[in-house]
């Protein structure tokens, strides 16, 4: 009985501050429609199938310049020590050769020597191996574990990959709220996050990093999917209630369409209670700490900490990153690297150019044709753009 109310608890609650959410809904679209150069009604043609070439902008090329302050960026264990050097591999091949920007590994146990010495071997330039303190991994003292374990319980029966996988909440909440944390990244602006058993296809000549800091950008993505969910079901009516209490956080040009989507998936809208599920898909992502340093994401990450949801539900640091994104960043500083060629099982992206090897132009998924529903990229290129 406890735990169903508990459950409950949360949409009682969105049903009851309706008025509030109208008028949030009107505040918010009350903000300019953001129609720039280069957004698609409708996206009747990949546009990864034209070609691709480098980025508009001041672009920084080998020996240009010297390095700024920024690493390549990933969490990882032991025991996925080959598929940490397979990704190596082909970012230090597509790119990084070229540049040698220094490897931050983070792991919540201390790596092995093996570890080490392969994943050195891999580039020329500096590898970082960092210790998570157990104050940014443990799970909150907040935090019910019976009411966890029943909700894992009730997840895992709705098909909720990973739902009672107390590590993977852990590592969820790591990534959105507590990495940027960690003394290793004090002094550093900018870091490429890389996964173990990701491809890259594509030569990359220019420095990423001086191209965000150069053009001001705040955030570079390759894919953009929908969320399931059921993962997320009391983010965005959690979300209504920050911006209720911070509405001076809210960015007069957002891009709250993409995020309240309801036309493509409205299934996913009535089920995420408000929330299109769109998000960026944060195995890449190119950003600047900056972002997650400041009072507006930091509040709004201590206000998700608090509700619970990275451990009562699946949240993930995609859709909380995407979200506060969304609310907080003007949409011009947020760049698509189309010309990046990337894989992660099961999603591509594949631009159309001679720097390329390996990659289907214009592929978006090797995997059943039903994951094609799962683009999201239609409504960011509609509201936004290809910027």
């Amino acid at each position: 009985m406890a735990l169903s109310q508990f459950l409950r608890g949360p949409r009682l609650i969105a049903t009851l501050l309706g008025l509030l959410f109208f008028y949030l809904l009107l505040q918010i679209s009350g903000s300019p429609a953001i129609k720039p150069t280069g957004t698609l009604e409708e996206m009747t043609r990949d546009p990864l199938l034209d070609s691709a070439g480098e980025p508009e902008g001041i672009l920084v090329h080998k020996g240009e310049a010297p390095r700024i302050n920024a690493t390549i960026l990933s969490l990882v264990r032991n025991i996925e020590l080959e598929g940490m050097v397979s990704s190596m591999r082909d970012l230090e091949r597509t790119w990084n050769k070229k540049f040698n920007y220094p490897w931050t590994f983070f792991n919540d146990v201390p790596f092995t020597e093996e570890f080490k010495r392969r994943t050195q071997a891999e580039t020329n330039a500096e590898c970082r191996y960092e210790l998570i303190p157990k104050e940014h991994w443990d799970v909150p003292s907040w935090i019910n574990n019976d009411i966890f374990q029943e909700s894992a319980k009730i997840l895992t029966e709705h098909e909720v990959q990973y739902a009672d996988k107390m590590s993977y909440h852990k590592m969820c909440r790591w990534n959105s709220g507590m990495f940027y944390k960690h003394p290793a990244l004090k002094d550093i602006r900018y870091y490429w996050r890389v996964e173990p058993k990701v491809h890259f296809f594509c030569d990359v000549d220019y420095d990423v990093f001086r191209y965000m800091q150069d053009n001001d950008k705040t955030y570079g993505f390759v894919i953009n999917l929908y969320d399931s969910p059921d993962t997320i079901p009391t983010l965005w009516p959690e979300t209504l209630k920050f911006i209720a209490a911070h509405p001076e956080y809210l960015r007069e040009k957002n891009a709250t369409e993409w995020l309240e989507d309801s036309k493509r998936r409205p299934e996913h809208y009535d089920r995420a209670n408000g929330y299109s599920t769109c998000h960026f898909w944060s195995n890449f992502e190119i950003a600047d700490l900056n972002f997650w340093r400041s009072k507006p994401y930091e509040d709004y990450f201590a206000h998700l900490d608090r509700a619970g949801g990275f451990f009562y539900e699946r949240w993930g640091d995609a859709p909380v990153h995407s979200i506060a994104l969304g609310l907080f960043e003007d949409p011009s500083k947020i760049h698509w690297f189309r010309d990046i060629g990337y894989q992660h099982i099961p999603y591509f992206n594949c631009p159309n150019s001679t720097k390329c090897k390996g990659c289907e132009t214009g592929l978006f998924t090797d995997g059943e044709k039903f994951l094609y529903k799962e683009d999201c990229r239609p409504n960011w290129f509609k509201y936004v753009g290809m910027g």
